[in-house]
């Protein structure tokens, strides 16, 4: 049994260590996690020559994932706010809803724009636009941003097409929509518990955070414009939303083939091409160029003048994101998820509140939210035989439980605190208890549709 703890002791050391690092030495967060990476490697008995390469493995495949999405979204997203399109966009949905119902226009866009999205691209895209309505409104930005990424980190955890809940959801033998449809049942009143309504508890756990402006540098400064000087809504919304449409174009591809059992041809293949994320920003991106750029007689040194400057701001981000990653890796490569499993080998409990158990400690352990999905469905298979649980509430109570509690060795936790210029010890209490209250809204869910099926 020691030897199945040991390796969560060292977990939470090395989060000690790491917190240590960054709060009282002030030591740079990006060094502070590649030193914790050394020293958690060390602990955990790795061979000494496999620790280097688990470290550049890791920071290679965190930023392999999303270093180009992050680019072309930071300059698509800087293209549209330096021409006044995201100002045009917040003005509209403040005149559309109105001030006391604007949490309620961010949730509803981010939602859509989630379903379609990964996390990380949707959150690029949507920073200037919140940036920009707080801006206007005279509100914080995380009075908006918990809103925003409550319903980008479910649509992430419980709603296909997002890689975790597909992969599992073949895993599991699961019909994929009746995992859309109750994670869209679940996903509802779970954005609106860990947006709107937490956002208030938030408010009053860490008044501070709402105090502060943000983190301008990792969007770039916002200019502001006379209404009649910027680009119509209709464009600045399909130049913003273009990368959305792309794959969601994709998605609906996959669909028609699938139900209609249609092998692939070209005009498929050209389709699943455009829709893949880095293809779609770029093809975005260029759109951006001629609609806020060139369609508008801005000059071209001025434009590229605004994607240089959106990618030298991030670059710092980038680096942390990529530690994050590290971290990450050599937890995986240590064995701790080799030792959470050998934990619940002879369990008897619930295949619903097992899956959802052993996906909240590996996202805990492992930080990955899509890392943590997949290997419980590998562990969890087995007990499901015999079992009358729903695959599809399998899916979800394992997606439920992928978001717990994430913390330090998680990218996501990272690009909260930048975006939102946050302190490590405001991050825990924002952005750390809203995916604990997704995890644990989520489970509820699956427990009360498992009552009716």
């Amino acid at each position: 049994m020691f030897e199945n703890i040991f390796p969560l002791i060292i977990v939470a050391l090395g989060v000690g260590v790491l917190l240590l690092l960054i709060t009282k030495l002030q030591i740079n967060t990006f060094i502070s996690l590649i030193i914790t990476a050394f020293l958690v490697a060390l602990a955990l008995g790795m061979p000494l020559d496999e620790i280097v390469s688990s470290i550049e493995s890791g920071m290679g495949a965190t930023l392999g994932s999303i270093a180009l999405i992050f680019g072309f979204g930071a300059i698509l997203g800087r293209l549209v706010a330096d021409a006044g399109g995201a100002q045009r966009i917040a003005i509209t949905l403040i005149n559309r809803f109105g001030e006391k119902r604007i949490q309620w226009a961010v949730v509803i866009a981010s939602f859509i724009i989630g379903i379609a999205l990964f996390f990380e691209v949707g959150l690029v895209l949507l920073i200037p636009i919140v940036y920009q309505i707080a801006k206007e409104l005279k509100v914080s930005p995380l009075y908006l941003g918990i809103p925003m990424t409550a319903a980008l980190s479910v649509t992430h955890g419980f709603l296909p097409p997002h890689p975790g809940p597909t992969v599992i959801a073949q895993q599991y033998e699961a019909n994929i929509g009746m995992v859309l449809i109750y994670g869209i049942i679940i996903a509802i009143p779970t954005v609106i518990i860990a947006g709107p309504l937490f956002t208030k508890l938030a408010q009053k756990i860490t008044p501070d955070s709402f105090n502060k402006t943000g983190d301008m540098t990792a969007i770039g400064e916002s200019k502001s414009f006379k209404i009649e000087n910027t680009p119509g809504f209709g464009i600045s919304v399909l130049t913003s939303l273009f990368p959305v449409i792309l794959m969601a174009l994709t998605t609906i591809v996959d669909l028609v083939q699938d139900l209609g059992n249609v092998s692939d041809n070209l005009l498929f293949d050209i389709i699943h091409l455009i829709g893949q994320p880095t293809a779609a920003l770029l093809i975005s991106v260029l759109l951006a160029i001629y609609t806020m750029g060139v369609q508008r007689n801005i000059p071209m040194k001025q434009v590229m003048t605004s994607a240089e400057e959106s990618i030298r701001a991030i670059g710092m981000m980038l680096l942390i994101i990529g530690g994050g990653g590290v971290l990450k890796q050599v937890l995986i490569d240590g064995g701790v998820g080799d030792a959470v499993a050998n934990l619940f080998a002879d369990t008897q409990m619930s295949p619903l509140v097992l899956a959802w158990l052993i996906a909240a400690i590996l996202r805990i352990a492992l930080g990955s939210a899509t890392v943590a999905a997949l290997t419980t469905a590998g562990l969890v298979i087995p007990l499901m035989q015999g079992s009358a649980v729903d695959p599809a509430l399998m899916v979800l109570a394992t997606g439920a439980g992928s978001l717990i509690a994430s913390h330090v060795n998680d990218a996501g936790f990272w690009m909260f605190k930048e975006f939102f210029g946050l302190s490590v010890k405001e991050t825990f209490a924002t952005w750390t208890f809203l995916e604990t209250i997704i995890s644990v809204v989520g489970l509820a869910g699956v427990l009360v549709i498992n009552m009716f099926v």
